[in-house]
């Protein structure tokens, strides 16, 4: 097809963008791109008026990311962060890869009432080596962002000394021997 005779409007914005976009409507996904079912390696069906659960690696990581997301929202109804999703087809269901997710609550008083999200696949330059459990992708992720042990028992609802329990087992399971070390390691993959 000819460049210019594609109709430049909203709808081919949201289909042709280089990220994966949903729009929901409480923690249900209302509508799709095709970039996130190629992240996602999904189809329509999966995904569209089904719950964001779909995309976790558990039902447990979902429901802590939603707290996280209320807590956090700037004062703009933004949010950002990288975190472990869920591939649901392909050729690997079920993979686990690093995902940066953005997102805006059309309403902050509401937050989960109805939003724009972005969904990056980070797996290109940062692919899972070892195996987390569910609490160390968490406290994974907020290192890799530069979290102090202080702000992320805040963040989860830990104690700080639990969150550095966490990290000297990433540290173990990565190789590393310092908190530099781990996040250098976590980034890279």
């Amino acid at each position: 097809m000819d460049p210019d005779a594609l109709p430049l409007d909203y709808r081919v914005a949201f289909e042709q963008a280089p990220v994966g976009l949903v729009l929901s409507r409480n923690r249900l996904m209302i509508d799709c791109n095709r970039e996130l079912l190629a992240i996602f390696a999904a189809e329509r069906e999966q995904v569209v008026s089904r719950s964001f659960e779909v995309l976790y690696p558990t039902a447990d990581e979902f429901e802590r990311t939603g707290e996280r997301i209320v807590a956090q929202l700037d004062a703009r109804g933004r949010y950002t962060d990288e975190r472990v999703m869920k591939r649901l087809g392909g050729t690997r269901p079920g993979e686990l890869f690093w995902c940066r997710v953005t997102g805006r609550a059309l309403d902050p008083g509401a937050p989960h009432a109805a939003g724009i999200w972005t969904f990056e696949d980070l797996s290109a330059h940062r692919v899972l080596k070892a195996e987390f459990t569910p609490r160390e992708r968490e406290i994974a992720a907020l290192l890799v962002e530069g979290a102090t042990s202080k702000r992320i028992g805040r963040q989860l609802s830990i104690s700080p000394r639990t969150v550095d329990v966490y990290r000297a087992r990433l540290m173990r399971k990565l190789g590393a021997s310092t908190t530099a070390e781990l996040v250098n390691r976590l980034l890279k993959g």
